[in-house]
């Protein structure tokens, strides 16, 4: 165990990763177990802190864990081709773009919907008859 290794508590501070979160990363193997103390405490290196920060940057950026870790096994990949990264990122936005045609329906529907109601005492909702007759889709 070297000096440059931190506590699990560190690491989350450095990262902006959560200790839960890390260790779920752990678990689900985003990032290498991490090394245990004599007593049992996780340590990590300046490298898995390294990696926690691109897995929260590619968080930010939506990406689910498994492009996550297609990212990671990419980035750790010396012989990779741009190419291959370029169209995980352009399938990601793809979804995104579907995603944002999704919210954009979503809030047309809702705007009507609220416009219809008059609100007030009156039991009588536009908003619940509404969502009652939606088709399923």
């Amino acid at each position: 165990i070297t000096m440059s290794m931190i506590n699990i508590g560190e690491a989350a501070r450095q990262s902006g990763v959560s200790a839960k979160m890390l260790r779920h990363y752990e678990q689900i193997g985003l990032i290498e177990p991490a090394t245990r103390s004599d007593s049992g405490y996780r340590l990590y290196t300046p490298a898995a802190i390294s990696t926690l920060i691109f897995i929260r940057h590619a968080r930010d950026l939506g990406f689910s864990t498994a492009q996550i870790s297609d990212l990671l096994h990419l980035r750790n990949d010396p012989q990779r081709a741009s190419s291959v990264v370029k169209s995980v990122a352009e399938d990601h936005l793809q979804e995104l773009h579907e995603q944002q045609q999704r919210l954009t329906q979503m809030i047309s529907m809702l705007q009507e919907m609220i416009s219809q109601c008059p609100g007030g005492n009156n039991p009588d909702c536009a908003i619940l008859k509404k969502i009652d007759s939606m088709e399923a889709s």
